[in-house]
């Protein structure tokens, strides 16, 4: 599987999270589709079938970008040392 751009990823989950807020918001008569497009592509992005699944993959993936992010840190500080 192609791994997204964190940022694109990030994208995605504040878009899919505004669109929730909305749809919740207007007891489910507004912003249907809005959450559909947000769902749809979040689930792309990480391979899943299910806004549960995706949302799962989704902190897997920014773990694994923080984890990596603190990683190159602490190698860069200590290649400086």
């Amino acid at each position: 599987m192609i791994l997204p751009a964190e940022r694109e990823l990030r994208t995605a989950l504040a878009r899919f999270a505004e669109a929730r807020i909305e749809y919740d918001a207007s007891g489910g008569r507004r912003c249907g589709r809005a959450l559909e497009d947000a769902t749809y592509t979040l689930c792309v992005l990480t391979g899943a079938r299910t806004p549960d699944e995706a949302l799962a993959a989704a902190d897997a993936l920014l773990r694994r970008y923080c984890a990596h992010t603190k990683s190159a840190t602490h190698e860069d500080k200590t290649l400086a040392a």
